[in-house]
């Protein structure tokens, strides 16, 4: 659930409500009170608030069919996703290297991808746990050692073949995730195909119609 547009649905409605409590209270309870009327206001503003916030969170959870329970797992989940993607960009922009440039790109693009598509729509997340409990955390290590021994200034034999294999692994890694997206999106691949094949059945039914028409006006 996106918290700022929460925030600013609850926002919107809550200060009409909190200024019509204050104006009630002011003049038809508290005899012109200021403080007690902007305290019963305030009270009433934190309920609405909360109330408005407890209502788009439960249907939020109940368009993603999920539990209370299951959306604070992968919401830690996806806080520590976080965390390892921002180190994993952090290292892969060390690395000064050409070559590797392009890959470490698509790299960012795929995590940052299946991560925005998760924090969308959570229920996402099941499908996505290779990435999140494995490969992720291999991207990550493996990412930050490469750019640690990249950036040495003079480098042998044994390392610059550590450094070759290193880059042929990150290679193999990002056509792991690439599948990890495409099983991610798996769903949306299906939903698609059968629209398609909907759209090709009715455009077919209308030629056919059209061609038999054409053929009666002929006779």
């Amino acid at each position: 659930m996106n918290a700022f547009i929460s925030f600013l649905v609850g926002t919107f409605v809550t200060i009409p409500v909190a200024v019509s409590i204050w104006l009630i209270s002011f003049f038809a309870i508290t005899d012109h009170a200021f403080w007690p009327s902007s305290g019963i206001s305030f009270i009433g503003g934190f309920l609405t608030f909360s109330l408005v916030t407890m209502v788009m969170k439960s249907r939020f959870l109940k368009k993603n069919q999920l539990s209370r329970k299951e959306y604070r797992y992968i919401k830690q989940n996806l806080e520590e996703a976080k965390q390892k993607i921002n180190r994993l960009n952090k290292a892969a922009f060390m690395i000064r290297e050409i070559p590797s440039f392009k890959q470490r790109i698509e790299i960012a693009k795929i995590t940052r991808q299946i991560y925005k598509l998760t924090k969308k729509e959570p229920k996402r997340f099941y499908k996505a746990e290779q990435f999140y409990f494995s490969h992720l955390d291999s991207l990550v290590e493996i990412t930050e050692k490469y750019a640690l021994l990249s950036s040495q200034p003079k480098k042998n034999i044994e390392l610059n073949q550590t450094l070759h294999d290193t880059r042929h692994t990150l290679n193999e890694l990002t056509k792991t995730i690439e599948k990890d997206l495409y099983v991610v999106l798996s769903d949306d691949i299906d939903h698609l195909n059968f629209e398609v094949d909907v759209a090709k059945h009715s455009i077919k039914n209308m030629k056919d119609v059209k061609s038999l028409e054409e053929s009666r006006l002929k006779k």
